[in-house]
């Protein structure tokens, strides 16, 4: 990310890819090393471009691919950690239970009702906090009254939506055919709201370094904030641009730039998958 400036950044809120998922980009890393490498490589970037005192938050879960299941959110943890973050804390994100039904995973149970057959199936995620160094808390003491008033948490939402609980219920992004991110794993946009609201002020900077469709940015812009944001699909562009385009304001700025490692990603795995599934077929 060498286009943001050293300790510019106050606060990141992002969802990796979830590594060779089948519904989100299946093949994408030639093994789990070369994931890994990746997140190696953003925590570094990461301690350069945040602010001391500020919070790294990542929405994440381990991922079983081909009967294998790999440790994401424990594998992140270290690398983050090695890079000089503090483990602030995890937060459960747990969805619907009910357009959840027994899977083949979890049914394997109902076909051999005897123990070590049991493999459940999954309906959380985890929101993993990190912080770089200590907030320093006389910052308030700089701020303007605008700034703090439009920065004041809502003590009812705080309370009755329990934010303050480890545990959050949010509705997951479902796949129905018309929303605009159809085809795309897609965070609900209540989670960047509150992670905005709890760990940034008005006017500062958000960066969501795996943008996606442009959920953070399009929260954070409705928020009051500022926001970098990147993805590597140049298919995705469109979406984001619409996605942002529909709150843009009058006195707002939308910079949208191509970059040469940018490239199309989805039609070809898509293309890759029809092909798997029709030999398979066959």
């Amino acid at each position: 990310m060498s286009e943001i400036p050293d300790e510019s950044i106050q606060l990141m809120v992002t969802s990796p890819p979830y590594f060779n998922a089948p519904f989100d980009y299946p093949d994408l890393f030639k093994d789990y090393d070369e994931f890994l490498e990746l997140i190696r490589d953003l925590s570094h970037d990461l301690y350069r471009v945040l602010a001391p005192g500020r919070v790294a938050c990542f929405v994440a879960d381990d991922m079983l691919v081909g009967g294998e299941k790999y440790p994401v959110v424990a594998d992140i943890t270290r690398l983050m950690l090695d890079a000089g973050f503090r483990y602030r804390d995890r937060i459960v994100w747990v969805k619907p239970k009910g357009y959840i039904r027994i899977s083949r995973r979890s049914g394997v149970v109902i076909q051999h009702p005897y123990p070590m057959y049991y493999y459940p199936d999954n309906i959380q995620e985890s929101i993993l906090i990190f912080q770089k160094g200590r907030f320093d808390y006389s910052h308030l003491r700089e701020l303007d009254s605008k700034s703090l008033s439009e920065s004041k948490i809502s003590i009812d939402d705080y309370h009755n939506q329990e934010w303050y609980l480890t545990v959050w219920n949010i509705t997951n992004v479902l796949p129905f055919g018309s929303r605009l991110e159809k085809g795309i794993a897609a965070f609900p946009e209540e989670i960047p709201k509150r992670l905005i609201k709890l760990f940034s002020y008005f006017g500062e900077t958000v960066l969501d370094p795996f943008l996606g469709s442009g959920t953070t940015m399009k929260v954070a812009q409705e928020l009051g904030r500022s926001s970098w944001g990147y993805e590597i699909d140049l298919e995705l562009k469109k979406i984001i641009k619409r996605k942002l385009n529909l709150n843009h304001s009058l006195d707002s700025r939308l910079v949208l730039v191509d970059r040469r490692d940018a490239r199309k990603l989805r039609s070809s795995f898509q293309r890759k998958l029809r092909t798997q599934l029709s030999v398979t077929n066959k």
